[in-house]
């Protein structure tokens, strides 16, 4: 087993010393015709290519990769600096895997302080109010001012290691009611969940469950379950609060539960399941680390344990055999989808299933856990 991945890592590494080459200083997003379409730094997923660079370079000490590395925080600090497109909840995915990574491997002070500076910049989008981290839009904005969205949980570990390292309990807060109010409003009752979900942002009432990339407003978008399974799992790593670890594993149970044969996510649950139905490879990489993730906290000898690990390598072992692109391809694994339902990438690479991909690996070769906490 341990040779598959060891294979499976040299396979990506291989690319990313391409890619290095070809992106030069520009950031993947998602593809077209299997050629990546790069940006300047202005995307919600541009920390996921620094997130692989430190990654690889963790893993194999090429200082090829750690001078790219080297590169590419310094564009994040440098947009962080000027307070370009950080207009976003995604700001726990943009600094997380760069200036974050930059400070667990190196503890280079300048990049610690830019982590916390991002923390303080996602702090902005905090609600205190009615407790919640907008989405989208500008405060009180009339459309999105009271709206949450389950990707969101991912960005929390930022908030929750920025209290950790300062002392301040501001960011646990506030990291902690998010994480309450999705567990009660996104978590459906049957264990599903909504991809965003709306309030009434004067009063904090609840106002309905909704999408944006999904199926339907009632349909389980299948990366948005994904992110429960990780982003909850890493919520009790942090507080070990019994009810998120409950809903990660809950949200672990359905998402396995809803799996085709060969355990590879549809792109939405609810999807009509015929000729044209898209997977998407993104949610089930992003499911892998959150089964790994979950798996620390359950009795190896329980039935739960059991399903999870055996779904965790099975599932792994298709995108390895199934999924992973031929040599000299720009992403490492294929069909991943963005948005099938507003026809953005509805089945190419996605960086975030790249980067999620190359975690998944390094967790179950390594048992290296990618950065969203600190493991030294």
């Amino acid at each position: 087993m341990s040779e598959q991945y060891v294979k499976a890592i040299e396979e990506v590494l291989s690319k990313v010393e391409q890619n290095i080459i070809t992106f030069e200083k520009q950031f993947p997003h998602t593809s077209n015709d299997e050629v990546y379409e790069l940006n300047p730094n202005d995307n919600w997923t541009d920390g996921f290519w620094v997130g692989i660079l430190w990654q690889a370079y963790e893993y194999s000490g090429n200082l090829l990769f750690r001078h790219s590395a080297e590169e590419k925080t310094n564009q994040m600090i440098n947009r962080l600096d000027e307070n370009r497109d950080l207009d976003t909840h995604d700001i726990g995915f943009l600094y997380t895997p760069s200036t974050g990574a930059k400070w667990q491997l190196e503890k280079d002070i300048e990049a610690k302080s830019e982590t916390i500076a991002a923390a303080d910049r996602l702090m902005q989008r905090y609600r205190e109010h009615i407790g919640i981290i907008q989405a989208w839009g500008p405060p009180n904005d009339p459309e999105q001012g009271g709206r949450i969205i389950i990707d969101c949980l991912m960005n929390m570990p930022l908030l929750f290691w920025a209290s950790e390292v300062t002392n301040d309990n501001k960011y646990r807060e506030a990291a902690i009611a998010f994480e309450d109010i999705a567990r009660r409003y996104l978590v459906r009752g049957d264990d599903s969940t909504y991809h965003t979900f709306y309030f009434d942002q004067e009063t904090g009432q609840p106002v309905r469950g909704a999408t944006q990339q999904g199926y339907s407003d009632g349909s389980t978008w299948t990366r948005g379950q994904a992110w429960a399974i990780y982003g909850f799992a890493l919520a009790y790593r942090y507080t070990k609060n019994p009810l998120y670890l409950e809903t990660s594993l809950r949200t672990a149970k359905y998402f396995i539960n809803q799996l085709p044969d060969n355990l590879i996510a549809h792109w939405d649950f609810d999807a009509p399941l015929d000729k044209n139905i898209k997977p998407d490879s993104s949610a089930s990489a992003i499911a892998a680390c959150g089964f790994h993730e979950l798996l620390d906290w359950l009795d190896k000898n329980s039935k739960e344990y059991k399903l999870i690990y055996s779904t965790l390598i099975n599932s792994m072992d298709t995108l390895i055999s199934e999924y992973a692109t031929e040599e000299g391809a720009q992403g490492f694994i294929d069909h991943g989808s963005y948005s099938v339902r507003e026809g953005k990438s509805p089945d190419d690479y996605v960086i975030w299933g790249d980067y999620f991909y190359l975690e998944a690996l390094l967790r179950l070769e390594t048992n290296k856990r990618g950065y969203w906490y600190e493991t030294n």
